[in-house]
Protein backbone atom coordinates (compact mmCIF):
# COMPACT_ATOMS: atom_id res chain seq x y z
CA UNK A 1 0.00 0.00 0.00
CA UNK A 2 1.33 3.23 -1.39
CA UNK A 3 2.34 6.06 1.71
CA UNK A 4 0.18 9.22 1.52
CA UNK A 5 2.39 12.50 1.05
CA UNK A 6 2.23 14.29 3.85
CA UNK A 7 3.04 17.93 5.03
CA UNK A 8 4.18 19.95 8.08
CA UNK A 9 0.77 20.65 8.88
CA UNK A 10 -0.74 17.37 8.32
CA UNK A 11 1.81 15.77 10.79
CA UNK A 12 1.43 18.29 13.65
CA UNK A 13 -2.20 17.70 13.48
CA UNK A 14 -1.94 13.73 13.35
CA UNK A 15 0.79 14.39 16.61
CA UNK A 16 -1.83 16.27 18.02
CA UNK A 17 -5.43 14.11 17.20
CA UNK A 18 -3.15 11.00 18.19
CA UNK A 19 -2.72 12.40 22.32
CA UNK A 20 -5.78 14.84 22.13
CA UNK A 21 -8.56 13.25 19.81
CA UNK A 22 -11.36 15.55 20.94
CA UNK A 23 -9.67 18.76 20.62
CA UNK A 24 -12.65 20.64 18.68
CA UNK A 25 -11.30 21.80 15.22
CA UNK A 26 -11.40 25.87 16.47
CA UNK A 27 -8.64 24.53 19.08
CA UNK A 28 -6.68 22.53 17.09
CA UNK A 29 -7.06 24.94 13.88
CA UNK A 30 -4.92 27.53 16.72
CA UNK A 31 -2.49 25.16 18.03
CA UNK A 32 -1.25 24.36 14.41
CA UNK A 33 -1.42 27.92 13.20
CA UNK A 34 -4.31 26.94 10.59
CA UNK A 35 -7.32 28.85 10.03
CA UNK A 36 -10.41 26.59 10.99
CA UNK A 37 -11.72 25.95 7.87
CA UNK A 38 -8.62 24.38 6.16
CA UNK A 39 -7.48 23.01 9.02
CA UNK A 40 -10.78 20.95 8.90
CA UNK A 41 -10.71 20.15 4.96
CA UNK A 42 -7.15 18.96 6.46
CA UNK A 43 -8.86 16.48 8.67
CA UNK A 44 -10.95 15.06 6.10
CA UNK A 45 -8.68 14.39 3.49
CA UNK A 46 -6.67 12.51 6.32
CA UNK A 47 -9.85 10.84 7.92
CA UNK A 48 -10.66 10.28 3.62
CA UNK A 49 -7.39 8.84 2.69
CA UNK A 50 -7.51 6.53 5.66
CA UNK A 51 -4.38 8.33 7.47
CA UNK A 52 -6.62 8.70 10.30
CA UNK A 53 -8.92 5.40 11.23
CA UNK A 54 -11.29 6.34 13.82
CA UNK A 55 -11.51 7.76 17.14
CA UNK A 56 -11.46 5.98 20.39
CA UNK A 57 -11.49 6.31 24.26
CA UNK A 58 -8.76 5.01 25.69
CA UNK A 59 -10.34 2.59 29.19
CA UNK A 60 -8.48 1.23 32.01
CA UNK A 61 -8.64 -2.56 31.63
CA UNK A 62 -8.05 -2.56 35.06
CA UNK A 63 -10.92 -0.52 36.14
CA UNK A 64 -13.59 -2.07 34.58
CA UNK A 65 -12.58 -5.41 35.87
CA UNK A 66 -10.35 -6.51 32.70
CA UNK A 67 -7.00 -6.35 34.49
CA UNK A 68 -5.39 -9.91 33.07
CA UNK A 69 -3.41 -9.02 29.82
CA UNK A 70 -1.46 -12.23 27.69
CA UNK A 71 0.42 -13.02 25.16
CA UNK A 72 -0.07 -15.83 22.92
CA UNK A 73 2.27 -17.14 20.26
CA UNK A 74 0.02 -19.81 18.47
CA UNK A 75 1.19 -22.49 16.28
CA UNK A 76 -0.68 -23.54 13.24
CA UNK A 77 -1.02 -27.28 12.32
CA UNK A 78 -0.12 -26.50 8.44
CA UNK A 79 1.07 -23.91 6.61
CA UNK A 80 -1.38 -23.27 4.74
CA UNK A 81 -3.20 -20.23 3.40
CA UNK A 82 -6.64 -21.66 3.93
CA UNK A 83 -5.75 -22.88 7.68
CA UNK A 84 -4.53 -19.36 8.54
CA UNK A 85 -7.53 -17.65 6.86
CA UNK A 86 -9.75 -20.05 8.92
CA UNK A 87 -7.75 -18.64 11.91
CA UNK A 88 -7.84 -15.41 11.32
CA UNK A 89 -11.45 -15.28 10.53
CA UNK A 90 -12.06 -17.35 14.12
CA UNK A 91 -9.88 -14.69 15.74
CA UNK A 92 -11.64 -11.81 14.71
CA UNK A 93 -14.50 -12.91 15.90
CA UNK A 94 -13.56 -12.91 19.98
CA UNK A 95 -13.83 -9.70 21.86
CA UNK A 96 -11.03 -10.94 24.20
CA UNK A 97 -8.39 -10.86 21.68
CA UNK A 98 -7.95 -7.00 21.41
CA UNK A 99 -4.54 -7.71 18.90
CA UNK A 100 -3.45 -10.08 16.27
CA UNK A 101 -0.45 -10.21 14.40
CA UNK A 102 0.76 -12.55 11.48
CA UNK A 103 4.18 -13.12 12.63
CA UNK A 104 7.51 -14.91 11.74
CA UNK A 105 10.12 -17.35 13.42
CA UNK A 106 8.43 -20.45 15.33
CA UNK A 107 4.99 -19.10 16.07
CA UNK A 108 2.17 -18.03 13.16
CA UNK A 109 0.49 -15.36 15.13
CA UNK A 110 0.76 -13.45 18.00
CA UNK A 111 -2.42 -12.25 20.15
CA UNK A 112 -2.84 -10.12 22.82
CA UNK A 113 -5.80 -11.34 25.37
CA UNK A 114 -7.70 -9.34 27.99
CA UNK A 115 -9.14 -11.06 30.61
CA UNK A 116 -10.55 -10.50 34.08
CA UNK A 117 -9.05 -13.37 35.74
CA UNK A 118 -6.80 -16.57 35.82
CA UNK A 119 -9.92 -18.74 35.68
CA UNK A 120 -11.89 -16.78 32.58
CA UNK A 121 -8.40 -17.23 31.19
CA UNK A 122 -8.35 -20.66 31.37
CA UNK A 123 -11.73 -21.23 30.16
CA UNK A 124 -11.27 -19.14 26.93
CA UNK A 125 -8.26 -21.62 25.82
CA UNK A 126 -9.71 -24.41 26.57
CA UNK A 127 -13.43 -23.38 25.03
CA UNK A 128 -12.34 -21.11 22.34
CA UNK A 129 -9.09 -21.04 21.47
CA UNK A 130 -7.58 -24.19 21.31
CA UNK A 131 -11.27 -25.35 19.22
CA UNK A 132 -10.22 -23.33 16.28
CA UNK A 133 -9.06 -25.90 13.72
CA UNK A 134 -5.75 -26.15 13.05
CA UNK A 135 -4.28 -24.87 16.27
CA UNK A 136 -0.92 -26.95 17.15
CA UNK A 137 0.15 -25.58 20.14
CA UNK A 138 -0.08 -22.19 22.04
CA UNK A 139 2.29 -20.66 24.37
CA UNK A 140 1.36 -17.56 27.08
CA UNK A 141 2.70 -15.40 28.23
CA UNK A 142 0.79 -13.20 31.20
CA UNK A 143 1.78 -9.26 31.71
CA UNK A 144 3.22 -8.67 34.88
CA UNK A 145 3.33 -5.07 34.98
CA UNK A 146 2.41 -2.74 31.67
CA UNK A 147 4.83 0.20 31.73
CA UNK A 148 3.80 2.22 28.13
CA UNK A 149 0.78 1.68 26.33
CA UNK A 150 -0.10 3.57 23.67
CA UNK A 151 -1.98 3.88 20.45
CA UNK A 152 0.22 6.58 18.88
CA UNK A 153 2.93 6.06 16.22
CA UNK A 154 5.89 7.41 15.69
CA UNK A 155 5.27 10.04 12.32
CA UNK A 156 7.77 10.73 9.89
CA UNK A 157 9.41 14.43 9.24
CA UNK A 158 7.85 16.34 6.43
CA UNK A 159 8.84 15.18 3.06
CA UNK A 160 11.13 17.94 0.88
Amino acid sequence: MPTIALDSFDLKILEILQSQGRLSNLELADRIGLSPSPCLRRVKRLEEEGVIEGYSAKVSRSKVGMGVTVFVAVGLERHREEEAERFRRAVVRLPQVVRCHAISGEADFLLEIVVSDLNQYSEFVLKRLRRIPGVKDLHSSFALETMKSTTAIPLPGPEA
